[in-house]
């Protein structure tokens, strides 16, 4: 570590390095902290060029350097983020100050049983499925137990204790494992194997090819996103669009990184849509104020939103896109949770080869996880991003970047490779396969339905259909008084609202204020996830006190 060390300070002598140290000296501390809209005040950084160039290696993040200034790079890495500017910049909504309140909250109700009038937390602010009951599927455990005790293969007892598919499964993964070795590190892009086995998977999704060399698994898709801002964002004069409301990974992944987050916003009297008129007016704004606009975030299905895109909007935005010369980073995570028979899911990838585009028109970045859809193996970190339209010198900085952390986790990547291939018709593990994936999606279907007409039933509020994900994002219209009695609290009127009513019902919601939202409204977000049997108590406990709450502060 020493020689580590010294190694990196000698390499700051040589001229090039010294240039940078004095450009991270000079450069001033930001004053605006504004959540959505970064300052756009110069930094001491090479200049933006104008509008969007093709991406090259002049236009990604010039931390991205050639090999031999990786050291030198690691140092300003350090400096600039010791500064703690950034990470003062970036907020998490879903793990903010309601949920750290809940749980001090829920060891008070482990020690001092009865101190609070609600006997358990109901966790409606995350997307985790597992910590909420739902159980995982089966045939992808069985495959995971086979592959990390590997030498119970061969057991007389395993044939009983698991199915013909799953073991066989099992031998497929392990022989693609060098050394049949899940705690050993593999391949920075992850093990090709697997790779092969998930492009063969969107291949049959889409009906286009896809190229295993495309593919980069990660612990889950926020990794992802964070290594294609890395890359993207040179300086605060770098904007990424990203819808309002928004999940809030984007929000706080470009502050990290000290880019400038531009919102469009989505239309909630249309069910959220997304216009591309909307996008266009924010793009013309975000250039007259110096910004250069490098990527369009498209969140489908919708998080916090719940709407599914459909066909002819998505080549509405595929060709904004391409004619712009933004990347297309889609957020693609619920592509299995849609719950409406008139909407169907379509990758953006499949859009715009159907429209005829290819590599050399329109880069695309999209984005899948193991956390989300009917499977919910949130804790296994598992997903990856597939990349097009990129060239060559610019996969190898992609590269890079990946490898810094040498690997995903093992377990992730085998994950990532069941749900792109999970049992067919024929598989002996099929039919219990298919009964568990449908019991989870039509029971999230009901239960989306369920808290829809409850919210839709509350004084003040109004809550569009869930298309999609795992979530709804109702609109609530407080009373004046609730609002001046936030402006006194020092909060926002939804947080105010989000706290009064964990403080009496022990339900967690998010805010919306900490998604974004147009001025002047107030939203809250709620997860779909709590068991069946448990939305009784959510919508029993909501009611009465969304009535209380509204007396206290009638105007």
């Amino acid at each position: 570590m020493r020689r580590s060390v010294l190694g990196s300070a000698k390499a700051l002598s040589n001229s090039s390095c010294q240039s940078h140290c004095n450009v991270l000296l000079r450069r001033p501390l930001a004053s605006s902290l504004s959540r959505f809209l970064s300052s756009t005040s110069a930094l001491d950084s090479p200049p933006a060029p104008p509008s969007m160039a093709p991406v090259s290696l002049d236009t990604i993040n010039p931390k991205a350097l050639p090999r031999h200034h990786q050291s030198c790079c690691f140092f300003f890495f350090l400096f600039d983020s010791f500064s703690g500017y950034w990470v003062l910049k970036c907020e998490y909504a879903v793990r903010g100050e309601i949920v750290t309140l809940a749980q001090a909250l829920q060891e008070e109700l482990k020690s001092k049983p009865g101190s609070h009038p609600f006997d358990e937390i109901l966790y409606c602010n995350i997307g985790n499925p597992q910590s909420l009951g739902q159980q995982p599927i089966t045939f992808f455990r069985e495959v995971l137990a086979l592959c990390d005790h590997p030498s119970i293969l061969d057991k007389s007892e395993t044939q009983g204790l698991f199915s013909a598919d799953a073991i066989e499964r099992a031998w497929q993964i392990l022989d693609q494992i060098p050394g049949r070795a899940t705690g050993a590190y593999s391949h920075s892009q992850g093990i090709k194997g697997l790779r092969d086995t998930i492009a063969a998977g969107i291949e049959a999704r889409d009906g286009f090819t896809a190229d295993p060399n495309d593919i980069f698994l990660t612990d889950g898709a926020s990794p992802a996103v964070h290594m294609m801002m890395q890359l993207l964002i040179r300086s605060e004069k770098d904007g990424i669009l990203c819808p309002i409301p928004q999940y809030p990974l984007y929000s706080a992944s470009i502050a990290l990184h000290g880019g400038t987050l531009v919102p469009y916003y989505l239309d909630e009297a249309t069910g959220w849509g997304l216009e591309v008129s909307e996008l266009k007016k924010q793009l013309a704004d975000t250039k007259s104020k110096g910004i250069t606009p490098r990527a369009l975030v498209v969140i489908n299905p919708g998080n916090p939103t719940g709407q599914v895109l459909a066909e002819d909007n998505q080549r509405g935005i595929v060709e904004f896109c391409k004619q712009e010369g933004l990347i297309l980073l889609a957020d693609e995570v619920y592509q299995e949770n849609v719950y409406v028979p008139e909407k169907k899911f379509h990758s953006f990838k499949k859009v715009a080869r159907s429209m005829g585009y290819g590599e050399k028109d329109i880069s695309i970045v999209s984005f899948q996880s193991v956390s989300k859809g009917y499977y919910g193996e949130c804790g296994k970190r598992g997903g990856y991003m597939e990349v097009t339209g990129f060239g060559p010198e610019i996969r190898e900085q992609i590269y890079k970047v990946a490898s810094v952390n040498l690997c995903s986790n093992i377990s992730g990547q085998i994950l990532a490779s069941l749900v792109m291939s999970p049992p067919k018709v024929g598989d002996e593990s099929y039919e219990s396969y298919y009964a568990e994936k449908d019991g989870i999606l039509s029971s999230l279907m009901r239960r989306a339905k369920t808290l829809e007409d409850a919210f839709n039933n509350l004084e003040g509020v109004t809550c569009n259909k869930a298309e999609g994900a795992m979530y709804l994002f109702p609109c609530i219209r407080l009373p004046e008084k609730a609002i001046k009695a936030a402006e006194a609290a020092k909060t926002a009127p939804d947080n105010f609202y989000c706290r009064r009513l964990l403080n009496a019902t022990g339900i967690v919601f998010v805010p919306g204020s900490g998604f974004g939202q147009i001025p002047g409204t107030w939203h809250f977000r709620c997860t779909i996830l709590p068991q069946e049997d448990k939305i009784p108590a959510v919508v029993s406990r909501l009611t009465e006190f969304h009535k209380s709450f509204m007396e206290e502060f009638r105007d």
